[in-house]
């Protein structure tokens, strides 16, 4: 038998749906039978899958331990090193490194940015995987593994909630640094067109004009700096379509620097770009009066120190 007594970043959820992350090996079959038998109980009673479980709740499961995980958490495989650059008792803001996976892929690696960070908060004493039946720190919005720059993570279940509501209503704007050939005309605007993913290649497809499949791509944009050869721009995400920044600048002729897929990048890789040249380097909250992160609000979250653009200037632009 084991048991779980429900805490706040547990409370609120379903029987079923807690127990699917708590006790991942079970099978979803298994887990309604035993339930109807009443092999799964809540505070001693037999509980319909619809029951919410509230803080201080005892699941208790009468199953066979071969369904439970009691192994060495695999986040202590990867460093507790993470680039902070804000943190308080709700969320860490950190700055991931180009080349580093947020998750997991197919081929299993164990050095990813959540395992970095679930190992970094578990050696500050704020994440125990043993006191926590089903949450685990999460991050609430993605980067590619070859595109560097601020992701966001939330500490607890509440904060998560909050956080993926904010990115939803657009009250968390992100904003991009990004190294281009050529100089957008006019040097400050917004691009209109309409985006495709092409699943075959990995790749995506840029029109003028509206067609089926296809949705409304609309990117802001601002040159930094330029010298006609390259350009430093902010880039302003009005919607967040695959690939929309490196695709877009490309399909009005300026793409990264470094990227091989929507540009040739063997003379970018001479000068030392092995990818392209594209950092999520700034977050701004604008967050309604009254909400719970209201601290937050019009507060600015950069990083300074952009590989691409130390100091706001990008070195190419001197060549």
């Amino acid at each position: 038998m084991k048991e779980f007594i429900i805490n706040e970043n547990d409370a609120g959820q379903r029987l079923d749906k807690f127990l699917q992350k708590a006790v991942r090996l079970l099978p979803q079959s298994l887990m309604y039978k035993y339930l109807r038998l009443k092999r799964i109980k809540v505070n001693g009673r037999k509980s319909e899958i619809s029951c919410r479980l509230q803080p201080g709740d005892r699941v208790a499961l009468y199953i066979s331990d071969e369904f439970f995980e009691e192994n060495r958490p695999g986040f202590f495989a990867a460093p507790a090193e993470v680039r902070v650059v804000y943190e308080d008792g709700n969320l860490l803001l950190c700055d991931k490194p180009q080349g580093l996976l947020v998750h997991e892929d197919d081929g299993g690696a164990a050095d990813t940015l959540i395992n970095r960070v679930k190992h970094y908060l578990y050696n500050k004493g704020e994440y125990d995987p043993a006191a926590e039946a089903s949450f685990a720190p999460a991050l609430c919005n993605r980067i590619d593994r070859n595109t560097g720059g601020i992701v966001v993570v939330a500490k607890t279940a509440a904060a998560l909630r909050l956080l993926d509501e904010c990115i939803r209503e657009r009250q968390l704007r992100k904003y991009y640094l990004c190294l281009v050939k050529g100089c957008p005309r006019p040097k400050e605007g917004l691009l209109t067109h309409y985006h495709m993913k092409d699943e075959r290649q990995n790749r995506a497809l840029v029109f003028d004009a509206p067609r089926p499949g296809a949705r409304t791509m609309v990117t802001g944009y601002r040159v930094v700096a330029s010298n006609g050869r390259y350009s430093l721009v902010e880039i302003d995400l009005k919607t967040g379509r695959t690939h929309q920044i490196r695709a877009h600048m490309a399909y009005i002729g300026c793409p990264l620097v470094g990227d091989g897929k929507y540009g040739k990048n063997r003379a970018d890789k001479a000068k030392g770009f092995d990818g392209q040249a594209l950092y999520a380097y700034k977050l701004v909250f604008a967050l309604p009066a009254g909400h719970p992160l209201a601290y937050l609000n019009g507060r600015v979250f950069q990083v300074q120190d952009v590989w691409f653009a130390k100091n706001g200037i990008p070195a190419v632009l001197d060549e």
